[in-house]
């Protein structure tokens, strides 16, 4: 007998084995089912394009190489954020890369791979010019081409042309140079798709050029902004240069150095030109840690924590949330263990009153997840209150405390939904905000039903705005109660998305997307999750599993630990 069991982090086999030992009566003899020695899927190997759905089919065979009619066959494809497999061994495309595709007969494995090119370029964007350029300026231009799900795309060569060379001419770096009066398009073509910037040379005469600050200091890391003011030409655009290794500046003047030293910034309109230095030191945050103490865990792993008052509450890769008095912080003491229905307890978070806490749920028996409320009056032996299932039963990875809203990922369909906890007995959906992709749409296969091609993987919320972790639709922000676009907790507004490549970034044959944000000032800082395609979540020792792709290992993976700390925008809204 073989029984499936569905769990949000993957899938355990478990085979049970019945063996009548003929005592009493002798049972008649049945012939044995044929052994599978191994199993054949094809195409082997296949090259496609992102949004198609190709269909495999598997043989297993005997011993003797012959077909075995086998009923029962196990599909799975991954990284399960580039591809999903139905259960008739169809497999949907959401993204570029190498795509492993596995079928499971009899115990035997046997797998095919797809080459997922590159999406085709749908549009070319590109800054216009702030104002006329004078004879002798140059300007660099900077343009972004992107796929039809907004990705942008690095690895295209740009072509460049000018409508009147005599009057501007552009070099293959998009470089513009004023020659003589007049006026010209310059245009910037890619894959078939050409995007234009009108140019006007005029006579203007720059009286002069300054820039402010003059000089300056900075810690690596600080964004520093440096202002063009050009006399005599309104709004001439500048072109700026910087001289020093380990350091950026942004066409918008913003400076920041990844290194410490000296800099100097040059700003260049037409004949003139006029600069600035900054000393940049180090941020000297190094510093030594020590572990003071420890709250030992052998039978699982641990998860998220929430810290407040003289209490930690640690949420764990199991049915536990564990709760340490660390009052002491050299000695903490475990005071209570709340189990809950759930193979994952991902997220643990407490309102800013300490009332109440709110925990996630993923893989629940009765296959109803979504959220638990908690009673933290007593903070060292919290108590569920309530739950909110409703609109979540396939899982909630993470959950976010604001106000009397909490901000929860819902892993079946990818969106971000809002409930309202005002009456935690009666906690309700108040809003639901997801991003578009038309090749998104759900997959019945062994896990159930599974979204393909969306996955929101974090939320945090302050000032009114959330930030969302949307794996590899990168970041979102959203308006709910800032006053930009009128958003709230209950209509929740789209402000920006800042998108980049996660194929390109790591290559081929890794899981891989936003996985965390945080915001601390006028910085975002996200944190991507990169992970082999084939890895044991449950094995305490490693992370990387050397085996081929299993239930145990495949799909569907916890998307959980931070692993690559990759960037930080340099303002937010």
């Amino acid at each position: 007998m073989t029984r499936f069991i569905k769990a949000a982090a993957g899938v355990v086999l478990i085979v049970l084995t019945v063996v009548c030992l003929g005592l009493g009566r002798q049972e008649p003899s049945k012939q044995a089912a044929p052994v599978v020695k191994t199993v054949e899927v094809t195409p082997a190997r296949i090259e496609a394009e992102v949004g198609q759905q190709i269909k495999f089919t598997a043989v297993a065979r005997d011993g003797q190489g012959k077909p075995i009619d086998a009923k029962q066959i196990m599909w799975f494809a991954g990284p399960f954020d580039l591809a999903v497999a139905d259960d008739s061994g169809t497999v949907s495309l959401y993204g570029p890369g190498e795509v492993e595709v596995g079928a499971m007969i009899g115990g035997k494995v046997a797998r095919a791979k797809i080459i997922v090119k590159p999406q085709p370029v749908v549009s070319i964007e590109i800054a216009p010019l702030a104002g006329p350029l004078v004879v002798g300026s140059a300007v660099q231009l900077s343009p972004t081409a992107r796929v039809s799900n907004g990705n942008p795309r690095q690895d295209v060569t740009y072509v460049w042309s000018s409508s009147n060379p005599s009057v501007v001419a552009v070099d293959q770096t998009g470089l513009v140079t004023a020659i003589s009066l007049g006026k010209a398009a310059i245009q910037v073509s890619c894959d078939g798709f050409s995007k234009s910037v009108q140019v006007e040379v005029n006579n203007l005469k720059i009286q002069s050029l300054g820039v402010e600050p003059k000089s300056t200091s900075a810690r690596t890391g600080d964004v520093i902004h440096f202002k063009a003011a050009a006399a005599g030409a309104k709004n001439a655009p500048v072109r700026w240069t910087l001289a020093g290794d380990g350091a950026t500046i942004y066409a918008d003047g913003a400076f920041v150095a990844e290194r410490p030293g000296s800099y100097v910034v040059t700003a260049m309109s037409g004949d003139k030109s006029a600069s600035a230095t900054i000393l940049v030191t180090s941020r000297n945050i190094e510093r030594e840690i020590e572990v003071v103490g420890r709250g030992p865990i052998k039978e699982f792993m641990a998860a998220e924590q929430w810290i407040w008052g003289n209490y930690a509450y640690l949420s764990t890769i199991s049915d536990k949330v564990l709760v340490y008095d660390i009052s002491d912080p050299a000695h903490p003491k475990l005071t209570d263990t709340l189990k809950v229905d759930a193979r994952l307890v991902n997220d643990v978070s407490v309102t800013a009153d300490g009332k109440i806490g709110v925990i996630s749920r993923e893989g629940a028996s009765n296959r109803k997840n979504g959220i638990a409320f908690l009673d933290t009056s007593d903070p060292a032996h919290p108590k569920v209150l309530s739950e909110y299932t409703a609109t979540v039963t396939g899982g909630v990875h993470s959950a976010f405390v604001n106000g009397h809203y909490v901000y929860l990922t819902d892993d079946a369909t990818g969106s971000l939904r809002v409930i309202d906890f005002q009456d935690v007995k009666a906690p309700k959906e108040v809003a639901r905000w997801q991003v578009e992709n038309p090749l998104a749409k759900p997959i019945k296969n062994m896990m159930g039903e599974e979204m393909g091609g969306r996955y929101l993987h974090d939320v945090y919320v302050k000032d009114g705005l959330a930030y969302l972790a949307y794996w590899r639709d990168g970041l979102v922000i959203l308006d709910v109660g800032a006053g930009i676009n009128g958003g709230s907790p209950e209509s929740p507004k789209f402000v920006s998305q800042f998108r980049f490549n996660h194929n390109e970034l790591y290559g081929d044959g890794w899981l891989a997307g936003t996985h965390a944000v945080f915001r601390y000032k006028n910085y975002v800082f996200l944190g991507d999750e990169v992970f082999p395609a084939d890895f044991n979540l449950f094995d305490k020792k490693a992370r990387v599993s050397p085996a081929i792709p299993s239930p145990l290992t495949w799909p569907n993976p916890d998307r959980h630990a931070l692993i690559n700390t990759r960037s930080a925008c340099r303002s937010s809204p």
